[in-house]
């Protein structure tokens, strides 16, 4: 009797520890009825190289993609604390994990926003969670009457730790992409390539007002990204879960509605420093119809 209840007790412990490990295994599966592992296997797709012989023509761009419109909703949601999913996050938590993950094979690097979009100088992991969480603060203990605590041996009370100016996740309503044009003799074909990508928040004072003024965050090289985006599912807005894409593919597919606000320029200025209002979208659509006029004006009917 003694030895039977002892193999029950084994089985059991044995049973438990491992549901837990296929639990643990499959925290990824256990929302899906099959297992889903095309995005999680995909490799880079290696893009056409391009000569400098073959480049006739090229101009940089900067294209600003609001979140607000529902094209774009699948960079921005979903937003912790709302809709949360195990198995795809918004853009910029992407980014964001990949950048502060340390070193190793699924690190990219972000960039000093404040540097333009140049990539010159880069923000090491500390910099980046300071710039997104805030500064820790020491909170002290208040006694009644509003003064710091102190005990017995006359030192301040410590309430805890706190984080002050973080980011609010949900206040990046924009990206910008910095992007090149080129026509490619070679295979006769007007392309364009990403070059770099920057979230901007709408900006807060230090009461957590907003001001009205947009704050870019950082710059993140796209063709690094690339090695994370391949892999990060977005909802598909068709309403066909099976054939989510990536943010890779909405990317190299042009699968956002952006405007064009900057073009290579003599003077380095964007479009809202020479026009506003209607003036700066009709220059937008301006641009935008010139880049088509170059490729359509090449060929002879």
């Amino acid at each position: 009797m003694k030895k039977n209840i002892l193999t029950l007790i084994a089985i059991f412990i044995f049973n438990f520890g491992y549901s837990q490990d296929v639990m643990e295994e499959n925290k990824y599966k256990r929302n899906n009825k099959y297992e889903r592992n095309h995005h999680f296997e995909r490799e880079v797709v290696v893009l056409t190289p391009i000569r400098e012989a073959d480049v006739m023509w090229s101009r940089k761009i900067w294209r600003e993609i609001d979140l607000r419109q529902k094209i774009n909703h699948p960079f921005y949601y979903p937003q912790e604390g709302e809709a949360e999913t195990v198995d795809r996050d918004n853009l910029f938590k992407v980014l964001y994990d990949a950048a502060t993950a340390g070193k190793g094979e699924m690190n990219i690097w972000a960039f000093n926003a404040n540097n333009d979009d140049e990539f010159q100088e880069k923000l090491e992991i500390p910099q980046l969670i300071k710039l997104i969480e805030g500064t820790e603060f020491e909170v002290f203990e208040k006694d009644q009457y509003g003064d710091d605590s102190l005990d017995v041996n006359g030192q301040l009370v410590l309430k805890g730790i706190e984080r002050r100016n973080s980011l609010n996740q949900r206040d990046i309503k924009k990206w910008r992409v910095k992007e090149e044009w080129f026509f490619d003799k070679q295979r006769s074909v007007m392309d364009v390539r990403i070059i770099g990508l920057c979230p901007i928040a709408d900006d807060r004072d230090e009461d957590g007002f907003l001001t009205g003024q947009p704050r870019p965050i950082c710059w993140f090289y796209f063709p690094q990204c690339r090695t994370i985006l391949k892999n990060a599912p977005a909802f598909n807005l068709v309403k066909n879960e099976a054939e989510n894409k990536t943010y890779e593919d909405i990317f190299m597919k042009r699968m956002f509605a952006s405007t064009i606000v900057k073009e290579g320029n003599v003077y380095d200025r964007e479009i809202n420093q020479y026009k506003i209002g209607l003036d700066a979208l009709l220059e937008a659509e301006r641009i935008k119809e010139e880049i088509f006029n170059i490729e359509h004006d090449l060929w002879e009917y």
